[in-house]
């Protein structure tokens, strides 16, 4: 592997102190070539650290650090893994990134399949492309939690649906993983009359064995968009559908509950909300083991909702403010927008559910709105004093949405004050009731 190039150096940190500056090359930790991040951070984490750094004028420094165990050195580097990330060698029948149109940025279409990533961001990944020494890695790093992408135990069938020789033995893997301290979440992306009913079961009935290394299962409903050319065919989940999936995890749950004293599965909010069934409570999500995969996000927002609405006053507010999101979570808005315009007299709030044109309708989440539909939806509809975009709309960090619109195009179209609001209750009632300077004209 080549050297690694510092990107920069936090300013006051011993690496600092020590004279390592950006823009030079760390060579070796401990004699050691670094292969990725969590070599630098094993090696890091020592008390006694040996620095080979390359200047970029061509000298060799030993650098020599003392300093308390786990302490940050305070470098930084160009690659987060300091490694080529492992993309995806699956052509999975329900992938959503095989259909985007073409056309749309670089980034989207990449398939990212790293265990680093998983246990650094969350990632889920179906662990197809590693090798034994790769889980041998995460054991001795101890990357845990690892998220997995299951769908399947049946052998067959998970080569069938991840279209991979190699997809078969992911139970094996798993297994390895539970047996040496690793903990694991697991996913299950269902898709109808081919990985649910008895296979949905056997599924579940396998990954309980790993219990209680296993720390949850999320069972979500496939996503499909209109761009399926040359795609097999799958059918969506109706309300009825919907209504038995919800039933049959219900009976897993309960199980679990009896046996372990956690529900360890979870449906994601979509079953609910798509079959008019009554949100779970707070307490059913437990620890919320897998709120940002879309398990309990909705029962928790109310409950921060409520809690936030609990702790102000309710003063007056004459202000109109409009709120867009995608059609699914439109119930869960009105519901919050209800609320406080009880609580706040003269405050009213016009919630607007955008139907997902781009995608097709079959596609009803939040995040996958791009601004285009809600530029056109929006134009001829009354707006008020400012429009709130919530932050999943956008891509990571930053104000720009799928098809590359940001939030400043929206408003300038719409000729509105827009302000893009975190998807958590405190977060959208104070963007409700206070004036906020962070909003774009």
């Amino acid at each position: 592997m080549s050297n690694l190039k510092i990107s920069a150096v936090q300013n006051g940190s011993i690496a600092h102190e020590a004279g390592i500056n950006p823009g030079d090359e760390l060579i070796t930790m401990n004699g050691q070539v670094i292969q990725d991040v969590f070599d630098y951070r094993f090696l890091a984490a020592e008390e006694e650290v040996l620095l080979e750094i390359l200047k970029p004028c061509g000298e060799l420094l030993q650098v020599e650090i003392e300093k308390d165990e786990w302490e940050d050195i305070g470098l930084s580097f160009e690659k987060p893994l300091l490694d080529e990330e492992k993309s995806c060698c699956n052509k999975c029948i329900f992938c959503f990134i095989d259909q985007l149109p073409d056309g749309m940025r670089p980034s989207l279409y990449y398939k990212d399949d790293d265990a680093r990533l998983s246990f650094l961001y969350g990632n889920y990944i179906t662990m197809t492309n590693m090798k034994q020494n790769d889980l041998t890695r995460i054991v001795r790093y101890r990357m845990s939690p690892v998220n997995v992408s299951v769908h399947t135990t049946n052998p067959d069938l998970r080569v069938f649906m991840l279209k991979n020789r190699f997809a078969s033995d992911i139970l094996s893997r798993m297994k390895y993983l539970a047996e040496h301290g690793i903990m694991l979440n697991a996913q299950i992306v269902l898709c109808r009359g081919i990985n649910d009913g008895a296979e949905l079961d056997r599924t579940i009935e396998d990954l309980s064995g790993l219990v209680p290394s296993l720390k949850s299962i999320s069972v979500v409903p496939v996503g499909l968009t209109r761009f399926r050319h040359n795609l097999p065919i799958l059918q969506p989940f109706d309300e009825v559908s919907a209504i038995q999936i919800i039933r049959q995890v219900e009976q897993w749950q309960k199980t679990f509950l009896d046996e372990t004293g956690s529900r360890i599965v979870y449906l994601s909010d979509e079953w609910y909300l798509m079959s008019g069934t009554k949100l779970p409570d707070y307490s059913h999500y437990e620890e919320f083991p897998q709120r940002e995969n879309g398990v309990g996000m909705a029962t928790s927002f109310l409950q921060e909702f409520g809690e936030a609405l609990s702790g102000k006053k309710g003063k007056p507010v004459k202000r109109t403010v409009s709120v867009a999101t995608g059609r699914l979570a439109g119930q869960i808005i009105q519901n919050a927008a209800a609320q406080a315009e009880k609580a706040f007299p003269g405050l009213k709030i016009l919630v607007y559910p955008i139907e997902n044109h781009f995608f097709g309708n079959t596609v009803t989440v939040t995040g996958l709105l791009t601004g285009t539909d809600i530029q056109d939806q929006l134009r001829e509809k009354p707006l008020g004093d400012i429009l709130l975009l919530p932050s999943n709309m956008f891509r990571a960090d930053t104000e720009v949405f799928l098809d590359d619109l940001s939030i400043k195009d929206i408003g300038e179209a719409l000729r509105i004050s827009t302000q893009k609001v975190a998807i958590d209750g405190e977060s959208f009632l104070d963007a409700l009731v206070e004036q906020s300077t962070n909003k774009n004209p």
